[in-house]
Order: C-alpha cells, then sequence, then structure tokens
C-alpha cells in the first residue's frame, strides 16, 4: 500500500490528475483476495491468477479507454502489487496466467532468502512506510481517512482480507504482532486509519438517512 500510494502521489503529479487516495491503496492489495479464497475453499492458489499482469491490463482497458491519463495511478497502483512487491519478495507469481502457469519472481539475492520475514524486506517495508506516511503528512492526505466519503468504503476490502487477518494470524502459523512485530506496526496503523475512515462515512450515512427521517419532538 505504501509502494501504490508513492506511485500515485508521483504519477499524479506528473499527469497533473489528484488520484482518489483510498482507491490507490486497496487497489495495490487486490491481488491478495485469493487469500479469502484459499482459507474458504482449502486451497492453494496465492500468486496465481489475481497477481497476472495480463489480467491487470485486461481489467483495465476499458479504464484506460474512458479515463486515458486519470486512470494512470490507479493502474500503477495494482501492478505494483506483483512487479514491485510480490515478484522481489517470494516471487512464485503467475504473471502471464492465463497463457501460462509458470511461477516468476526473485526468491533469493547471493546468501539472501528474499521471503516476507527476511531483513531485507523487513527494513524495505519499514523505509516505504516511512515515506508514505511522511508523504500523507506533507500533503496532508491524513485528513482524508478524518472526514466522511463514500470512496473510504473500499477500505473495507483491506481491512477484512489483508490488515486485520495477517495481524491476528491467517495466511501466517504465527499472529504477526507476535513474529514480526515491526511490521505488525505498519499494519496496525493502516488498520487504525481505515477502520476510522470507515466508521466515520458510516456514521455520516447513517445520520443523513435515519436520523432526519425520524419526528420532531412535540413541546407542549
Amino acid at each position: 500500500m505504501s509502494i501504490a500510494y508513492l506511485l500515485g502521489k508521483v504519477s499524479g503529479k506528473t499527469l497533473q490528475v489528484n488520484p482518489n487516495v483510498p482507491l490507490l491503496m486497496v487497489l495495490s492489495i487486490l491481488p491478495d483476495i485469493d487469500i479469502i479464497y484459499d482459507l474458504l475453499f482449502n486451497s492453494e492458489i496465492h500468486r496465481g491468477p489475481t497477481h497476472s499482469i495480463l489480467f491487470a491490463v485486461l481489467l483495465f482497458a476499458p479504464i484506460f479507454l474512458r479515463y486515458r491519463k486519470r486512470a494512470v495511478p490507479y493502474f500503477l497502483a495494482l501492478i505494483s502489487h506483483s512487479l514491485l512487491g510480490d515478484f522481489f519478495i517470494g516471487g512464485q507469481l503467475q504473471l502471464f496466467w492465463p497463457f501460462s502457469s509458470d511461477s516468476y519472481g526473485v526468491t533469493r539475492i547471493g546468501s539472501y532468502d528474499l521471503s516476507i520475514d527476511s531483513t531485507v524486506n523487513i527494513v524495505l517495508e519499514v523505509t516505504l512506510f516511512a515515506a508514505a506516511m511522511l508523504t500523507l503528512y506533507k500533503t496532508r492526505d491524513w485528513k482524508i481517512f478524518f472526514r466522511s466519503g463514500k470512496t473510504n468504503l473500499v477500505l473495507v476490502i483491506p481491512i477484512i482480507t489483508v490488515l486485520l487477518p495477517s495481524t491476528i494470524g491467517y495466511p501466517f502459523t504465527t499472529p504477526l504482532i507476535l513474529s514480526q512485530p515491526t511490521l505488525a506496526v505498519a499494519h496496525i496503523i493502516y488498520l487504525i486509519l481505515f477502520i476510522i475512515a470507515v466508521s466515520k462515512t458510516l456514521l455520516t450515512i447513517y445520520n443523513s438517512k435515519f436520523k432526519k427521517k425520524m419526528p420532531k419532538t412535540i413541546q407542549i
């Protein structure tokens, strides 16, 4: 999510468009919806079809036709998950599904295993997270999470598919907060921001739809 946000801000500034921050972050983790499929159906398709670059291109083709350059930050957010995140950490990606089921990615550099819990990955993730937080602060994008907005509701997706499950356990054998507390801090901060954004929006919707319909109290 940090990579996608930073890419979105840089590409948005270059193209003179203002991308929606919640959408950038949701698209960045969208390929990992296969984790839920694995959990529900006891399968092992993680890093499979949903991580395919060809699938991403097909998905975005009509979006590019309609929105043109405004779609670029969102497309970069989506493919950053596979090409910049998983490709270099862990690998085993079906990048060219459905035309090929071969797996790609860097799993080792020299003596370093590039797994989620490797030192290399932890340093990279913490650095990117710090850069994203600094950018959120300097651009005042952090305020987005503290005000109501219907697009904030899409943040339910990373809450239930990635942030909450990985923090308390799945897909890891040990909850991230116990095995890698450094990484868990970033997860928890994002989780808190997203929950605030969703709650604020739901409360506003509730107030606008239900409180207005309540009859006024008759004063005698």
